[in-house]
This record gives structure tokens, sequence and C-alpha cells, in this order.
């Protein structure tokens, strides 16, 4: 990957030549780039990552498919009361529509794919650019566009005819009434997952920003793609996460290929850097630069080139996502294609992480604000973890992947072995018929009384190590080892998970006793089982220098069920 950026590394001096470029490259760039990099991609996935015996899909395979419907999608800027079958009459002119759907954000917006790229092409070739006062604005064609026609309005109808698809998750108030009407805890686990876990559209939505933003990143790199990478994709991303993608070089055609003795070779003036590090600054310092001044709907762009990973981070703001974009970040995509096959192992897995980042976030463990709290990746391996631990195990090991891997599979990035199974069928687990009611009061249970001063999680082993290093808590990153995950963690915080697992652990062994079932006077369900553990915790904060005393756990959930029956019996008198 390093020759590869010295070689195609590319520094534009000056706002004048880049607009130049752009200009000229806008006549040809979408019709030329296309979704052919997503086709030389599909041709070489190799038989092992497609679909397995029992229909579960490997994730290359699954992104290349995600890719495809986004090079044959637009994004299109509606107005609010415009009549759908008219909408879609008027776009299917330039041919066949497959899927289409409206949400809203900052406005109405539709996501339209159409079954051939032609007809997006026939499509861009009607849309009109806004006259400008001035020269200097640059046209850059885009899949982001804009529908003004009052033929489309039904003014008969006062309210929007539209009918939107959620981009963000329930309130907790709300989340905790509906779960407070499940008939069992299995049941609200499942009903708490479906609220949070992406949908269908949204899924879409993420992948077409990156195609967006490819092809504007294509002008400096045909045949380039950004993928999304993290919660977007493995599994485990809730409404309303960010957005996290990576430029990817490596499918470019020809790169990577044996040379030949003649032939044509591609011309190319050899750019001075440092290290690969400082190429990767260079490109995304360019794109950024071309984002910021250029991408539509991109606003708020920051180059944060001095991280440990360069970022350019900005708010895509028709979707409503906050974007974080990188370079050469083979390592992560890696890390999320091993989170979505544990997730497609056993649907416990998703189920149970869904429902502790919910309980986590509830009570501050984790925060989407960069500091010292536990992250939602070290939650998500401290669930993996302690499913390893069950007797008998509902996840493997990493170690176990890797000795099941064939010589596809192999995978070394930067030193780092990253080699697992692809093949889903390969994958022999032993039957464990523990419930999610079981799985999640028996997680409390283990972190309750874990050895977090001494030991190590460690899910390539699956197993508890001494720590290597001083450190509250230490979680080995899977693929780059001799990391530690939670390095930010400090003491603090640990203690405050400690002390709600307890808690929590507690309010589980004794709800049959001290639950009450019911509807109050205004038809609120009183809270029971899950929904109890979501309800503001009596946990106080605990200091490092100052530790106060504090009655026990038994006697404040108590506490807190005593007065939630009072205001229930309240309701009813």
């Amino acid at each position: 990957m390093a020759s590869f950026y010295n070689v195609f590394s590319l520094r534009v001096r000056g706002m004048t030549n880049l607009v130049k470029f752009l200009r000229k490259f806008n006549a040809f760039a979408y019709r030329s780039t296309g979704t052919d990099a997503a086709v030389a991609q599909a041709e070489t996935v190799g038989r092992d990552t497609r679909d397995g015996k029992d229909g579960r899909k490997s994730l290359p395979t699954l992104l290349v498919e995600r890719q495809e419907q986004a090079e044959k999608s637009v994004l299109i800027s509606c107005q609010s009361k415009a009549n759908e079958k008219k909408f879609l009459k008027y776009l299917s002119r330039h041919g066949d529509i497959k899927k289409y759907f409206f949400y809203e954000t900052y406005g109405m917006y539709a996501v339209v794919e159409f079954a051939s790229q032609d007809s997006v092409a026939s499509l861009l070739d009607t849309a009109a650019v806004p006259s400008v006062s001035h020269e200097s604005m640059v046209p850059f064609k885009s899949r982001l566009l804009s529908l003004r026609n009052p033929s489309l309005v039904d003014l008969s109808n006062q309210q929007s005819g539209l009918q939107c698809q959620p981009q963000t998750t329930i309130p907790i108030n709300e989340l905790i009434q509906r779960l407070s009407k499940d008939e069992s805890v299995d049941r609200q686990i499942t009903s708490l997952t479906e609220f949070y876990q992406l949908t269908e559209e949204n899924i879409r939505l993420r992948f077409l920003v990156c195609s967006l933003l490819k092809d504007i990143a294509a002008a400096y790199f045909p045949e380039c793609t950004i993928k999304p990478f993290g919660s977007s994709v493995n599994g485990f991303g809730k409404l309303g996460c960010d957005l996290d993608m990576f430029l990817d070089l490596d499918s470019i055609s020809g790169w990577n290929v044996k040379m030949p003795k003649s032939g044509l070779f591609l011309e190319y003036q050899m750019k001075r850097a440092n290290s690969e590090r400082a190429v990767t600054q260079s490109i995304l310092s360019v794109i950024g630069e071309c984002m910021d001044h250029f991408g539509p709907g991109c606003v708020g762009v920051q180059k944060i080139l001095n991280a440990r990973c360069p970022l350019v981070r900005f708010s895509h703001q028709p979707s409503g996502f906050q974007c974080d974009l990188t370079a050469n970040n083979r390592v992560a995509m890696k890390s999320t294609e091993l989170l979505y096959m544990y997730g497609e192992l056993d649907p416990r897995v998703r189920s149970l992480v869904f429902t502790v980042r919910c309980w986590a976030r509830t009570h501050g463990v984790t925060s989407s604000i960069p500091g010292a709290w536990i992250t939602n990746f070290s939650l998500t391996v401290m669930v993996l973890f302690f499913l390893q631990k069950r007797s008998p195990p509902i996840i493997p090991t990493l170690d176990h992947l890797q000795d099941l891997a064939g010589p596809t599979d192999k995978c070394i990035i930067e030193g780092n072995n990253c080699t697992f199974v692809s093949d889903f069928s390969k994958v022999q687990i032993p039957s464990n018929k523990e419930t999610l009611e079981q799985l999640l009061c028996e997680f409390f249970e283990f972190y309750a009384t874990f050895p977090f001063s001494r030991m190590s999680i460690n899910i390539r082993k699956g197993k508890e190590q001494n720590k290597p290093e001083v450190a509250p808590l230490h979680i080995q990153n899977p693929f780059e080892t001799s990391l530690n995950i939670s390095k930010n963690v400090n003491t603090t915080q640990l203690d405050h998970f400690i002390a709600l697992c307890q808690e929590s652990s507690w309010l589980f062994n004794h709800r049959e006793t001290v639950t009450l079932r019911g509807v109050g006077g205004d038809n609120t369900a009183t809270p029971w089982g899950l929904a109890t553990l979501l309800l503001p915790s009596q946990v106080a904060g605990i200091k490092r220098h100052k530790k106060r005393r504090r009655e026990p756990a038994s006697e404040r959930i108590k506490g807190l069920l005593e007065s939630l029956k009072n205001k229930n019996q309240g309701k009813k008198s």
C-alpha cells in the first residue's frame, strides 16, 4: 500500500488549478467511473466469500452488493407536500425505479434506486445548473439533486403525503414504556434490538453518502471506492450513529499485478514523501479541501491530520450523518468484518450487545463525547468475551477462527495477523440453549466480580490473561495485539461500571419478588424486567480520593421500587 501511495500521491497547487481540473472532470466523471470499481471488486470475490449453504453472506460480498445499489441511486431534496404517485411518475420517465423511500432531516428527501445506471445518467443530463452571479462558482455535478415542481404538489392535502422512514432511535422514556408492555424479558431484549438497529433504508442511505463522496475523490483517483466501516456495517450500529468511512485505493485496476516486459504503462511523477503517514495526510488534505469548497451537502469540514489515524471530519447535512473519512485503515475494516461474523453466527450476540449498549448509555457508562468513558467498541468486545466464556461457548475464539481459515483467507496488514475464516459453513459451534434473559443476568454477574485489577480481556484466546501494563481496564486489541483498546478508561469510570453491574445483577436476581406489573391510571405500563434496568440508577458518583459509605444495593433498589409502587397506587386511586 505504501508504494502505491508514493506512486499516485497527488498535490494540487493553487485553487485556480483545482477549479480548472474540476470543470474538465465534470463532463465525464460519473460516466467513466460508474460502477467499474464495484464490478471489478465483485469479480475478484472468491467462491469462499459468496453465499454460504445457510444463506448467510460474507461482509465483502454484502459490501459489493450495497455499493452497486448505491451507484444506481440518487438523493433528491423534494417538497414536503409532494404527491408520491406524481413524484414517482415524473422520475420514471428516465427508467424503471427499483426502490425508493422518503425521510426528513433538514428538509424532505427521497432516496431513489433505478434499475439501471443509464437511468441515473439520463436524469443527470436533464438536471439544470442554477445560475450564479459570478464565475468563481464551480457547478460540481453530483447525484444530490433538488426537485421543485408545483405540479407534483397535492394542494388538496394539507398534510404531507409522503411517509417518512425514521432516522433516529425513539426516546428512552418511550422505549421503557414499550418494553414494559412485553410479556417476557426475552421479548423485551428482542424489541429493544428492533427499535435500535439500523433499518434497511438507513443502511442504503449510508452507502449512498459513501458513493456520493466517492464521486468527489474519483477526480483524483478514478476507480477508487469509499467504504463504510464500523457500526454502519458490522451489524451493531444503532439509528443515529456516526458514519465512519475509509478511502480504498486497492480496488484500482492494474495495481498489484505482475509487471509485464512490454506493453502500456501509466505515466506518473514520483512525489517526495517522508513516510506512508505523510502521504495519507496529503491525500486527505487535498480531498478534504475539495469537499469543503465543492462537496454538495458537506458542512463543517475539519482536517484532523495529526491524529493517530488522520481523518477528515464533517457533517453531511442532507443525510444528517456525522462523518469521519480516513485512508489506509485496513485493520479497522478487518475488525468490522470480525464483528460482523460474530453477529451472524448467533442472533443472541447482536441482541445482547444492543441491550448492554443501551443500558450503558442510559447510565453514563458510554458517551458520544471523547473522554475516560468505556467506548462502544470496548463494551462490544466485553460482551463477546463473556459469550466465549459460556459453557458451552456461544461463539468461538479468534484463534479458532484463524485455525479454520483457508489459503485465500490469509491476511497480514502491517505485520499484524488479521487472518480468520470467511466461510460460515466451516464454523461449528456446540449447542448452547441459554435464553437472552439468562445471558443478560449472567453478564452483569460476570463483570460484577471480574478481577479487573489483575486480568486482561482477550477474545483471541477466549480467556483472562495477566495484564501486560498498568491500566484500570485492559482489553487487548484483537489484531494489533500490543494495543489496549480501553487505555482511555480511568479508575472512576471502571468503578462506576462495576457498581452498575452489581446493582443490575441484584435487580435481576430479585425481580420475581419486587417487580410490580400493571397499567396505571394514565394507561402507562409499570416498568418491569429489562425496563427496570433502564430507569435512573441509584448508584452515586464514585470518587477516587473520597470514598463515601453507601447503603447496600438491595436497599437502594427496594426504595426505588417502593416509590414506583406508591406512585402507581396513587394513580389508580
